[in-house]
């Protein structure tokens, strides 16, 4: 199972990454301006991963895919990496909804 890591910012701001049960970094929040709202962004992707129409797919600017995932407001709670291909983006979406229900989270 996977797991949260929640650090904070040299500005004070807090942000979380969601690690697969390998170590590897599967998602990244966005920033958060207390540790609460960044406890609630997890929260969010622990509700809203499952839900495979919560995910949209794009392309970067440099053609390379990727992710994010909205909470059912539709604001975006987070982003994966840039993938090589699309499949390896579909991997990717599958690890977060494999991992992101987890509840273990530590603070770095």
């Amino acid at each position: 199972m996977g797991k949260y890591i929640v650090k904070k910012s040299k500005d004070h701001h807090f942000f979380f990454s969601l690690k697969a049960s390998n170590g590897q970094i599967i998602f990244s929040s966005q920033s958060y301006s207390s540790k609460a709202a960044c406890m609630g962004g997890i929260a969010s992707v622990q509700k809203n991963c499952t839900e495979d129409d919560h995910y949209e797919r794009k392309e970067s600017s440099n053609g390379k895919p990727f992710f994010v995932l909205k909470a059912a407001n539709h604001q975006v709670i987070g982003k994966s990496e840039l993938y090589e291909s699309v499949r390896s983006m579909e991997n990717g979406i599958e690890s977060v909804k494999k991992n992101g229900t987890s509840e273990l989270v530590e603070e770095e």
